[in-house]
């Protein structure tokens, strides 16, 4: 259903808040301790007395229109369990002992089209599972199909076919505001449907870490284990963002601070969309690699102030080059939002849909100036970039990987076909490609740019389940 690579196994899902999450989860879903002597508590906000006018002295009205689009999700994965270990040797030795093992875990999400029975949840709920299933809040369980889910988002759509289904309405994210008051909805612990609320602690959050690509809502209502993939709704009942993650440096055991996360719903549609349409999520690239303006970067530029991401590479041909943009130039902004550094517009890029129109503000030589440009998608199929790779698919490193450890840099290979020349040439999926002789990469547009000329001789660094081997490609 889904890539099953090491590397992936290793490192996503993990900072969110359903059973389903890791190791990241440990240090992003935690539970509250006590209040430390002297720290005052924080006060509880109140309801208001109405919306648009009308009295509201109970949220069961509006709850009553809500709880039936969202569901309890159930997962199991089975594994293999050996006495070795994961000592490959005996494992291999000693196949007989290996027995079969079912993990299972709980995760919430939202049916947003009971046309076509669409539910939205997280992608690490589903992570690596082999069965999901879903039940309705009058008490059905219904098996789920999966349609297809993006880890950078950590967005999934799966489909249950079913009549007497509910789907929330969705909202406008313009119209989010700070101190809006919000509800969370979903299946904690596993105890069953649960309502918690809160207000909108601030928007378009990106410095969580650990995580992809992100402009998250953050809310003080309680977001808990189990609750990954259900709903954050208004007042009206409009659904805002899929509660994703909550954040506690003590663990997941520690308790709710009240620092939960969840995707704006404009995000989430638009990925729902691509992933409805064609299975998978494509994203543009302007085409550049830049670096964060430091005091000495700023002093060598003769800015006043070390803010935004300096272009130190335009890759030709891409989008970046036919606009006009320059190494040296200094990105300070991006469709009107701060660009502080270089990580901002990296993050700016992969929230964007494809062929999006993006208006860059840059200081050039220390004046400012407005560049117009498009994302475009890089192609990910091995022959487009040399004919010796013809057969396997290409792709970044997942974001929430290279946010991890800044130094990672590589091309993922996604997949392989049997007997394709990419095959011959010892590749494999799941393989990451950290360096070639063609030259110095860390995404894959930098690893397009640098196989432009085409170089006689092709030789590559692959990682590979933890070891590291050279390929000559011929």
């Amino acid at each position: 259903m889904r890539a099953k690579t090491t590397l992936l196994a290793l490192t996503l899902a993990a900072a969110f808040g359903g059973f389903a999450a890791t190791a990241m989860r440990d240090a992003l879903q935690q539970p509250a301790a006590a209040t430390p002597p002297g720290t005052a508590a924080v006060p509880m906000v109140a309801l208001p007395a109405a919306v648009d006018g009308q009295p509201l002295p109970s949220l069961a009205p509006m709850l009553r229109q809500v709880t039936p689009s969202v569901v309890s999700v159930h997962t199991k994965q089975r594994v293999r369990v050996s006495p070795f270990g994961n000592d490959p040797f005996f494992r291999r030795m000693f196949p007989e002992l290996s027995q079969e093992r079912i993990n299972e875990s709980l995760g919430s999400g939202v049916i947003v089209d009971a046309a076509q029975g669409y539910v939205l949840t997280n992608h690490h709920v589903i992570e690596g599972a082999d069965d999901v299933s879903v039940t309705l809040s009058d008490g059905r369980t219904l098996e789920a199909e999966f349609i297809g889910s993006d880890v950078d988002t950590d967005v999934a759509l799966m489909r249950v076919k079913a009549s007497g289904l509910t789907a929330i309405p969705l909202a406008q994210d313009s119209n989010l505001q700070v101190g809006d008051f919000v509800v969370a909805v979903g299946n904690p612990f596993g105890f069953g449907q649960t309502v918690t609320s809160g207000i909108v602690s601030a928007v378009e959050r990106s410095n969580v870490p650990g995580v992809g690509f992100q402009n998250f809502i953050q809310t003080d209502a309680s977001i808990n284990p189990g609750n990954s993939g259900g709903a954050l709704v208004n007042l009206r009942g409009e659904l805002v963002g899929i509660n994703t993650a909550s954040f506690n440096t003590q663990g997941s055991m520690a308790g709710n601070i009240g620092l939960g996360f969840a995707i704006p719903i404009g995000l989430a549609r638009n990925v729902m969309t691509q992933l409805a349409t064609t299975g998978s999520v494509q994203r543009g690239t302007l085409g550049v690699d830049t670096q964060t303006v430091d005091a000495r970067i700023a002093q060598g530029l003769g800015l006043e102030t070390p803010r935004g991401a300096v272009v130190t590479r335009v890759y030709g041909g891409s989008p970046a080059a036919d606009a006009g943009l320059r190494t040296g130039d200094v990105v300070i902004a991006a469709n009107g939002q701060r660009i502080d550094n270089s990580e901002a517009l990296r993050n700016f890029q992969g929230l964007q849909t494809l062929d999006a129109p993006v208006t860059l503000e840059v200081l050039r030589d220390g004046k400012p100036l407005k560049i117009d440009t498009r994302l475009r998608a890089l192609p990910r199929d091995g022959a487009s970039f040399d004919p010796r790779l013809a057969g396997a698919t290409l792709a970044d490193l997942p974001e929430a990987i290279r946010r991890q450890n800044n130094r990672i840099g590589g091309v993922r290979i996604e997949k392989v076909a049997p007997g394709s020349r990419a095959f011959e040439n010892g590749l494999r999926e799941g393989d990451l490609i950290l360096a070639a002789n063609s030259g110095e990469f860390r995404d894959l547009a930098g690893f397009r740019d640098s196989l432009a000329n085409r170089p006689t001789d092709l030789a590559m660094r692959i990682s590979r389940g933890g070891r590291i081997y050279n390929v000559i490609m011929r």
